[in-house]
């Protein structure tokens, strides 16, 4: 099928918006006629060259320009990179937002933080429900993930269904709640799908990911090995069954928890006040009340199984956390896998605590919550479609996920491997990539949103690398004479009390330079700005094989 052939015009669009490059920033859009619809709404972390950079969201470019089409918000699960980006991108689409109870409650929590509860409408959906939205109806089916109530989407339309998993596995004994509901997406690919888009992350891996149950056991014969020492587990804040299992085997071997790092305590929280955890009494306890017992009568909950610098467990591994030291002895377990890309942080981590005397263990006391070869099968065989999008992964993972689907007899000329921005359109004959719409990454650096840029981020990295000099000189109004100057303040490029010869040298070159434009009535500043420049980088880099930023600054006295 040739990409730019034209379709008719009633088809159905499927528009990934972010999440076909990395792990994160998950948000596709689905619009037939004057319809859209979104599937989540996620942000991804900073990568290492993004120097300070807190958040990366979706450019919403389409969906702002469409707002008269956009319905709502379909939320899949809690995560944040399929919630976090909610708060930034509500105060420029405010439109409804549909999630199971629990994936509410923590987007609740986010909206308090930005003062958006009041404006923005909220529909809490039950497994079995569907939600009708212009040309679009939507039905909530129940899966399992590494938090509960995560929801897999079958999305109707006058083109056909599409069924979108979210994140999921197949976990037939899960901690709290039922089983994926299999017969619902069997009963849904008996009566036609057009198209699947399924979880990519674990596609690589071949087999089954075991039941998040195999945890409990592996803590339970873990608290029995080390019972003379404190326990510190660190693991993903919105793990909640792992949470879960965690307090019961201190339950079981009588031991307090203590919950530590705010997503974790907010997460927990959330999760407490809506049932979907069961705390005995009197078994959590305020991290002040930590010395009234002891060490092996403890268990520290935190965050920071991922190396993330302003985490719980990274501040007591460096001694600056204020109310938790590690004492040789104490047990540290790593009940998560490093994301890829955060390996090194962890490893740092793990060296950091082992100088300190703790044990630390971080194998086998972790499942995925993604699903692995033969469940991403069972998937597709239950649901038969015609078209599969591989979707939330790099492109190896989606690419592995492509191979699957080939295997399970879909033609290849069926199966799409999408960029975020294509614009696929679909009906029951067929499917082309027809253009691309407006997509990125907007930077979020404290309070401010997408003001930092591609140049600011470039000018971060020089100054990183190179540091910066100043040359700062004043001209008089009439006359265009130096008054004073030039003078040159250096950061981060030599250190002054050891490069004063360098500096009188450059001093003295600027200062003909300037001498040399102004005697030939060269006064424009912009002219002599670029002077400074070239005269002061050609110096620096003959001397010292630097390129720093120059940085000319001229009064008016």
């Amino acid at each position: 099928m040739k990409k730019n052939e034209q379709v008719k015009a009633s088809n159905l669009k499927v528009i990934p918006l972010g999440g076909l490059e990395q792990i994160g920033l998950n948000i596709t859009a689905f619009e037939y006629e004057d319809s859209i619809i979104v599937v989540d709404c996620g942000l991804s972390f900073p990568e290492d060259e993004m120097l300070g950079i807190d958040l990366v969201i979706p450019d919403i470019t389409y969906l702002k320009d469409n707002i008269d089409k956009v319905k709502g918000f379909m939320i899949t699960h809690g995560h944040e990179d399929h919630i976090g980006a909610l708060p930034y991108v509500l105060k420029e689409i405010n439109v409804p937002v549909y999630a199971t109870k629990l994936t509410m409650g923590i987007i609740e929590n986010k909206l308090k933080e930005h003062d958006l509860m009041n404006n923005t409408k909220r529909k809490v959906v039950k497994f079995g429900q569907s939600i009708n939205l212009g040309q679009f109806r939507v039905e909530f089916i129940k899966t399992n993930h590494s938090i509960v109530d995560a929801a897999a989407l079958a999305i109707y339309s006058p083109a056909g269904v599409v069924v979108h998993t979210g994140d999921f596995k197949v976990d037939y004994t899960p901690v709290f709640g039922d089983a994926i509901d299999l017969q619902r997406f069997a009963e849904i690919g008996k009566r036609g799908v057009l198209a699947l888009m399924c979880d990519s992350t674990n596609a690589e891996r071949h087999g089954f990911t075991p039941s998040e149950k195999t945890v409990g056991k592996t803590f339970d014969s873990l608290f029995s090995e080390h019972r003379d020492t404190r326990i510190i587990i660190a693991t993903f804040a919105s793990n909640v069954d792992r949470v879960q299992q965690i307090i019961n085997s201190a339950y079981k071997f009588g031991r307090k928890v203590v919950v530590e790092g705010r997503s974790m305590v907010n997460i927990i929280e959330t999760a407490s006040n809506l049932g979907y955890l069961n705390i005995p009494d009197q078994t959590l306890i305020d991290v002040e009340q930590l010395r009234n017992y002891p060490n092996e009568k403890t268990v520290i909950i935190t965050t920071g199984s991922q190396g993330e610098s302003m985490a719980a467990l990274s501040r007591m591994a460096s001694s600056t956390h204020r109310k938790i030291s590690i004492v040789p002895g104490d047990t540290v377990i790593f009940s998560s896998n490093p994301i890829p890309g955060n390996e090194k942080a962890v490893t740092n981590i793990i060296n950091e605590l082992q100088m300190k005397g703790a044990d630390v263990i971080f194998q086998d006391v972790h499942v995925s919550g993604h699903a692995c070869q033969e469940e991403i099968k069972l998937i597709y065989s239950l649901v038969r479609p015609k078209y599969a999008i591989p979707v939330h992964g790099e492109y190896k993972h989606r690419k592995a996920q492509a191979k699957i689907a080939a295997e399970l007899g879909i033609p290849k000329e069926n199966i799409f491997m999408l960029q975020s921005g294509d614009v696929l359109e679909m009906d029951d004959n067929r499917a082309v990539v027809n253009g691309k719409v407006p997509v990125g990454a907007i930077l979020v650096d404290g309070l401010g949103v997408g003001d930092v840029g591609n140049v600011v981020l470039r000018d971060r990295q020089h100054l990183a690398e190179d540091g910066i000099m100043i040359v700062v000189l004043a001209l008089e109004s009439h006359s265009d004479q130096l008054v004073s100057g030039p003078d040159i303040v250096s950061r981060g490029f030599v250190y002054v009390k050891e490069s004063d010869e360098l500096l009188d040298e450059a001093r003295l070159l600027v200062d003909e330079a300037v001498q040399d434009c102004l005697d030939r009535g060269k006064t424009d500043w912009g002219k002599l700005k670029s002077t400074i420049k070239d005269v002061l980088s050609d110096f620096v880099w003959k001397r010292t094989k630097r390129r720093p930023m120059i940085l000319p600054i001229i009064m008016e006295v």
